[in-house]
């Protein structure tokens, strides 16, 4: 497929990396411009293009900015087709972001995005760690392949969504929709925890929209503290430990 990725950190390089691996057209862009990312380009086997290039031409957009930063994107993407697949990746913390009114009051961050950016959106990839997405892939039919929630209103696009998640290693797990997103916000069970298949399932049922922020905030705090030091291992078991 033609693939249009805006966003060049941990996540947005990691995809373009896999699927240009698995033999997808990839242009990457970022907001400092080509130039700023043509070694990585060269490296993983993108194209490296504007923003407005990125999303020009494409069967499907995938967007890995942080989460403030989608505004900027409106004038840019009024001019995608209807059709066009978009995948939003990003999350929401207020201590980076800033505090969002909207999304404050329960709104789920997905459905702020489709509206900032006047275009429906797909939510996947944003429950996965830089570290596990990178490094934890595995074959289809591996008993232990982790899965990923991918969540959407609208049939083709989460159809397609699901398939890349498949070419990046992991098992796909329809989540419902765009409105049922908040089950795999920053804060839920579901949420960078390293979960198989059923036990994805039972964590996005397990999800509270209460607790969610107190638990977000609460990792971060403990993530954060002066003098915390998280191996990967240990980040995923804390994850698990004050969402359960």
């Amino acid at each position: 497929m033609k693939i249009g990725i805006i966003g060049a950190g941990n996540i947005g390089s990691t995809l373009a990396r896999k699927l240009a691996a698995c033999g997808h057209e990839v242009k990457l862009a970022n907001s400092k411009g080509p130039q700023s990312i043509q070694s990585l380009a060269n490296e993983i086997g993108v194209n490296a293009v504007t923003r407005e290039e990125a999303v020009s031409g494409v069967e499907v957009i995938i967007l890995s900015i942080p989460f403030a930063n989608y505004p900027d994107l409106e004038p840019i993407m009024s001019k995608v087709p209807e059709k066009t697949v978009v995948i939003d990746t990003s999350n929401y913390y207020p201590g980076r972001d800033g505090v969002i009114k909207e999304v404050e009051d329960g709104m789920p961050e997905s459905i702020w995005v489709s509206e900032q950016i006047g275009h429906p959106v797909v939510k996947a990839w944003n429950a996965v760690l830089a570290a596990t997405l990178a490094d934890k892939g595995q074959p289809v039919g591996s008993p232990t392949r982790l899965a990923i929630p991918v969540a959407g209103g609208n049939t083709y696009a989460e159809a397609i969504a699901q398939d890349l998640v498949e070419d990046t290693g992991f098992i796909a797990l329809a989540a419902g929709s765009l409105e049922e997103s908040w089950r795999q916000q920053p804060g839920t069970p579901a949420y960078c925890t390293e979960l198989t298949l059923p036990e994805l399932k039972l964590a996005l049922n397990a999800a509270d929209k209460v607790r969610a922020p107190q638990n977000r905030d609460a990792l971060i705090a403990r993530f954060m503290a002066p003098g915390s030091q998280f191996t990967h291992e240990q980040i995923v078991a804390t994850n698990r430990a004050m969402t359960a």
